[in-house]
């Protein structure tokens, strides 16, 4: 695992090392860990040295990818990719998505994941641990977890739905991209927060319009937006699945899941069954904040997104 930080914001000795002057600002965003300094912003690095080294030189090789863009990784003086438990990237500015943007995240994410199509998968996603690894491993048949009671019954009855789907076309994907979609009128869309996952490209779909079921109102016609694959109705139950484990792995075995959100599942997987979402999808009062922190698997590098 990499060097975890020290103290709540990179020391002089770190900047210094990334050749970055100027005094850390706080940002909201990125699980409340993310500091701006100087155009960078700087979070504690996650993953082992081969995750932190690999994803910064897949930035760099996307960097001028049609259709969308990333944030250019600052490297150290010398080459590192994280120095004393910190990494960074350019601060990207831009509105998140999802709310009026559904189908243009859906967009950069495939123009985003046709870049991708080629990459090898890198052996360090087999050896991932946290929630969301798990949740992924779970949702596709490869690993059982028992779920919190409060999830227990909606997590059942999506078992229950599950069936084999075929995995010829898997490649890596961002299984994140619903918030981490950023918008301006003079540029390509921006695709920050890479969360990799070795999955088929209309399983990263699936994540958004689960997500616009779970947390949004969302439009009706986007249910039917991956029709064309012959497993878009199981992509959706897996996508489901996914978040449901993530949420019960993040409470731990005793925690509780928040208020709403078996009701949620239920509705969620309801919709999923009968191919139609009627416009009420998740109540006012029961709809949590789109930047709830349980759900998202990783700080990201630029605060708009949360």
């Amino acid at each position: 695992m990499s060097e975890l930080p020290n103290r709540a914001t990179p020391s002089r000795a770190v900047l210094d090392a990334f050749g970055v002057t100027g005094t850390p600002v706080p940002l909201a965003g990125g699980q409340g860990q993310s500091v701006l300094v100087g155009g960078w912003v700087f979070k504690p690095a996650e993953g082992d040295a081969d995750e932190i080294e690999w994803a910064a030189a897949l930035s760099e090789r996307l960097r001028a990818g049609a259709g969308f863009r990333v944030p250019p990784p600052l490297r150290a003086l010398d080459g590192r990719c994280a120095v004393g438990g910190w990494a960074a990237g350019r601060f990207l500015g831009g509105e998140p998505g999802p709310r009026g943007r559904w189908a243009e995240v859906l967009a950069a994410g495939r123009a985003f994941h046709a870049a991708l199509r080629q990459e090898p998968r890198p052996d360090f996603l087999g050896r991932r641990t946290h929630p969301w690894a798990v949740a992924d491993r779970v949702a596709w048949g490869e690993q059982h977890v028992e779920v919190i009671d409060d999830l227990a019954e909606p997590y059942s009855a999506l078992l229950e739905l599950r069936r084999p789907v075929r995995q010829d076309a898997a490649q890596l994907i961002h299984g994140d991209l619903t918030g981490n979609v950023l918008f301006t009128a003079d540029d390509a869309p921006a695709v920050i927060d890479f969360s990799p996952y070795w999955r088929p490209a209309a399983f990263a779909e699936a994540i958004v319009i689960a997500d616009g079921l779970l947390w949004f109102d969302l439009p009706p016609g986007l249910l039917r937006s991956g029709d064309d694959h012959p497993d878009w109705q199981q992509l959706l139950i897996r996508a489901l699945i996914f978040r449901l484990v993530a949420h019960s792995e993040n409470a731990g075995p005793s925690g509780r899941a928040q208020p709403g959100e078996p009701e949620r599942c239920r509705r969620a997987t309801g919709i999923v069954m009968r191919g139609t979402v009627q416009r009420t999808t998740v109540p006012a009062e029961d709809r949590p904040t789109p930047s709830v922190e349980p759900w998202c698997p990783r700080g990201d590098l630029n605060p708009h997104a949360r």
